[in-house]
């Protein structure tokens, strides 16, 4: 049997082995354990370059995962996320990512990968493009598509719902908004805020379509003035959200925001 080459058919094909296995044994099938299903999988299908270690090492500051070639042992990988990070979600992503690249780089980069944040910015790097595909592949393995389409169905779009997926997948906020980004016909964007200013934003094709994006990477822009982002609004309201008039945000038409504010307020999540 040949084995899939993209990060979608990676996941794909982990998705049909763990419903198997889930079925067989009457496992509940969410949320996924990621360290698991990389020490077992690994060492049955590439019995010569296992992972044999998924453990968590105090990294330096932005640095948020490693793939890495054990030294010591030829041939044996190791996952390695950073144990500063405090949210639960975020880890278990970096795990699924990190197994995105052993599967589908480790013979491209066969001294290992190191991972941060900001190297999702840079999307013409070919090291932004691997960031990116292991990105798809956690996402789809974590939250299979016709799973997460079945918690969505007639339901309405807010950050309860968004919250509630979160849990069930064990993943961040924003990694269950960025799925949802990825599939919706809606004309929507996830902003990330820090400082007062767009730390990065995320636009659904919908909505990229026509021309209306931040591109708070690549140029420094703060968050609009009247945005629930920027303002010290109550934190039930933010969150249940408000309907702007044209012109707060980006676009000539009326937005709803929903936000939601991190500790001390130093970050926003506005979808």
């Amino acid at each position: 049997m040949s084995l899939p080459t993209t990060p979608e058919g990676w996941a794909i094909h982990l998705t049909k082995l763990l419903d198997h296995v889930r079925k067989v044994h009457g496992l509940a099938r969410f949320p996924i354990d990621v360290a698991s299903i990389a020490k077992d999988y690994s060492r049955q299908v590439f019995p010569d370059a296992p992972i044999t270690m998924v453990e968590g090492i105090d990294l330096s500051k932005g640095l948020e995962g490693m793939l890495m070639p054990n030294p010591h042992s030829k041939g044996e990988w190791g996952i390695i996320y950073n144990t500063n990070i405090t949210s639960p979600g975020q880890r278990n992503f970096t795990l699924a990512h990190e197994l995105g690249h052993y599967l589908l780089h480790r013979k491209i980069r066969p001294q290992g990968l190191q991972c941060t944040s900001q190297q999702m910015g840079n999307w013409r790097s070919e090291q932004g493009q691997i960031e990116a595909e292991a990105n798809r592949f956690a996402s789809f393995l974590l939250m299979p598509l016709n799973d997460f389409r079945a918690q969505i169905s007639g339901q309405n779009i807010d950050i309860d719902l968004m919250q509630r997926l979160a849990e069930r997948y064990a993943v961040s906020l924003t990694a269950a908004i960025l799925k949802w980004l990825t599939i919706t016909d809606q004309r929507a964007m996830l902003v990330v805020g820090k400082d007062g200013f767009i730390d990065w934003a995320w636009s659904s094709d919908p909505l990229l379509k026509s021309n209306i994006y931040y591109a708070a990477r690549q140029r420094v822009t703060e968050l609009p003035a009247r945005s629930l982002a920027a303002q010290n609004v109550d934190s039930e309201i933010a969150r249940a959200g408000v309907q702007h008039p044209a012109g707060v945000w980006q676009g000539q038409e009326p937005v709803q925001e929903m936000t939601i504010y991190g500790r001390q307020n130093e970050m926003t999540i506005s979808l």
